[in-house]
């Protein structure tokens, strides 16, 4: 089965001028004939034109749907080393199941200095791996006053300031 990529380009806005072309359709079609031959030039094959919405800004807040003439390309990439056979049997083999994770090596202390020839992000990141692995998971703590003694103000004591 062959395999595609795709070009987008939008369509010309303008038409060309050129000898014998008359009139604003005859200098369109010039400007979509070198547009298209262009692109055939280089591999491409015409599919067709699509007109597709397009939300634009207009000043600070305001927005506005504008349609865009887009032409599609498309050519045939060249073969791959997988065939859709191989592709196939690698879809539906069946999943291998993933080992259970090891528990971290639990690390007592951290380490005292850096070897000489270790530079320092090395040393940065055992400090952090060392860290990190004496920490303790569990609920986040709960959020309240600086101080035992410090009460939150009620509304009444914040009127009467």
């Amino acid at each position: 089965m062959p395999r595609y990529e795709y070009r987008v380009v939008p369509a010309p806005e303008r038409g060309k001028k050129a000898k014998g072309a008359k009139g604003t359709s005859g200098r369109f079609a010039v400007a979509l004939e070198e547009l298209m031959n262009e692109m055939g030039a280089a591999g491409w094959e015409y599919q067709r034109t699509d007109t597709l919405p397009c939300q634009e800004r207009v000043g600070l807040t305001g927005k506005q749907t504008t349609f865009q003439h887009m032409l599609v390309f498309r050519r045939e990439l060249a073969e791959e080393a997988v065939s859709d056979a191989e592709v196939t049997a690698l879809l539906e083999a069946p999943k291998a199941e993933a080992a259970p994770a090891e528990a971290p090596a639990e690390v007592t202390e951290l380490p005292d200095q850096p070897e000489e020839k270790r530079d320092a992000v090395a040393a940065a990141r055992d400090v952090a791996a060392a860290l990190s692995a004496r920490a303790r998971e569990g609920k986040a703590p709960a959020l309240g006053p600086a101080t035992p003694g410090d009460k939150p103000a009620s509304k009444a004591d914040v009127a009467a300031e």
